[in-house]
């Protein structure tokens, strides 16, 4: 017992030692990184906003290229969610990118249920890494990770306030997603309207309990651009493809007549800021925040609903193996409860049935005698009747007989009553 305590207390105090000499084992992040480089990244982008807001555009415009497009219908009766997934590569560094368009969001006139698909959506990526989790033989290493990593909710510049649909729908995705919102097509309301726009919205956003993804400020190097770049949220964006001679360069803008919005212009807008934040610096915190937060939130509420626990309610450690086994026999036992619930059933359906079969064949029983003497009855007034008939008929022919010898003795008389007569004339 003595040198089992002294185990522990050793174990329990670590001691800081110093190295005679160089070991190796700080090229660890050089290794990590290697590795890291070697697997690729995946990352997930998540698209609100309603049709024709410049999701695409956008798109296209964060990540240099041209992305495969349909052209979206303004009359869907519900929503729909399109994952395209692309395999880029920058430098020496490969990059899985999936991302998800919201087809028909808020085109339909009953908007109350539109946010739906999209939950749905989440949470069954969710499902299926929790499902490749609790797999006995995991895969984990090039499973294609589909969770969101960030949701990009489009605003549309009314200059006013956001629209219940949006603060809905953001109040349903934050516990699920880290949402970033921003302004699309910032280039149709002035400077002043855009800014007193931005007020209002994160003033609704925080009025109505919306959390949204606030870019992290633990980190030194980049705490003092994540915090100046928290003030400027939500982003007022511009996304254009084409590109548009600016002085001696040509740049993406979006031309009018009264001269070119560019895109990566800060005194614009703010493209270069939701660019430099999305994927330049903040791309492996998402990723780690939906690890870490939304994902171990749907997967603690999911096994506590399976009746898996921590502790049990002395806040005692709570054994695996003794969950399962408890939901196994709480299981076992449900099962063989509606094993004799159906095997009861079955036995009360045959007894109805022989019942309802013997009753049945009580009613053929009566309705036969019924038939059968009702024969009885018809076939002995047929017999009767024929004897009538017979009767009649001996009867007839009697007379008939008797009315032939009557006739035949007539004829028979008047015959010799003929040949008298002649005689008597002959003499």
């Amino acid at each position: 017992m003595a040198a089992t305590d002294v185990d522990v207390s050793v174990s329990e105090g670590m001691r800081t030692l110093s190295l005679g000499g160089h070991v190796g084992f700080d090229s660890l992040p050089d290794q990590l990184v290697s590795k890291s480089v070697s697997q690729g990244f995946c990352f997930n982008i998540l698209c609100v906003g309603e049709t024709g807001i410049g999701k695409s555009t956008l798109m296209n415009t964060l990540f240099n290229t041209t992305f495969e497009n349909e052209e979206a219908s303004h009359y869907l009766d519900k929503v729909l969610l399109r994952p395209r997934t692309y395999d880029l590569q920058e430098s020496n560094v490969q990059l899985k990118l999936t991302i998800v368009d919201t087809v028909g969001f808020g085109d339909q006139v009953n908007k109350e249920e539109s946010y739906k698909p999209i939950v749905d959506y989440i949470d069954t990526q969710f499902e299926n890494y929790l499902q490749e989790e609790l797999k006995i033989k995991r895969s984990l290493f090039n499973y294609h990770d589909t969770r969101i990593h960030v949701c990009l909710y489009f605003i549309a510049p009314t200059g006013h306030s956001l629209k219940s649909l949006d603060l809905v729908t953001m109040k349903k995705l934050d516990s699920k997603v880290n949402i970033i919102p921003i302004i699309a097509k910032a280039d149709t309301i002035s400077k002043s309207e855009l800014h007193k726009f931005k007020i209002k919205v994160m003033s609704e956003l925080v009025s109505n309990g919306v959390q949204i993804y606030q870019f992290p400020t633990e980190d030194e190097a980049i705490a003092e651009i994540n915090s100046s770049m928290n003030a400027h949220l939500p982003f007022a964006v511009v996304g254009s493809s084409e590109e548009v001679k600016v002085g001696n360069k040509m740049v993406r803008a979006r031309q009018y007549p009264w001269g070119a919005v560019q895109v990566e212009n800060e005194s614009h807008c703010d493209f270069v800021r939701l660019r430099e934040m999305l994927i330049r610096v903040n791309m492996e915190d998402l990723r780690e925040q939906t690890h870490a937060r939304h994902y171990e939130l749907y997967r603690r509420c999911k096994l506590e609903e399976m009746g898996f626990k921590d502790t049990d309610p002395d806040n005692e450690p709570f054994s695996l193996q003794e969950t399962y086994e408890a939901k196994r026999k709480e299981f076992l036992s449900d099962l063989q409860r509606k094993e004799e619930d159906m095997r009861q059933m079955f036995v009360n359906r045959v007894k109805e049935t022989e019942a309802e079969l013997k009753e049945k064949e009580r009613e053929l029983h009566d309705r036969f005698e019924l038939l059968k003497r009702t024969h009885q009855e018809e076939k002995r007034n047929v017999e009767e009747k024929r004897r009538d008939l017979e009767e009649d008929m001996n009867s007839f022919n009697r007379r008939k007989v008797a009315a032939e010898t009557l006739q035949g003795q007539a004829f028979q008389a008047a015959s010799q009553l003929s040949i008298k007569k002649d005689k008597d004339k002959k003499n």
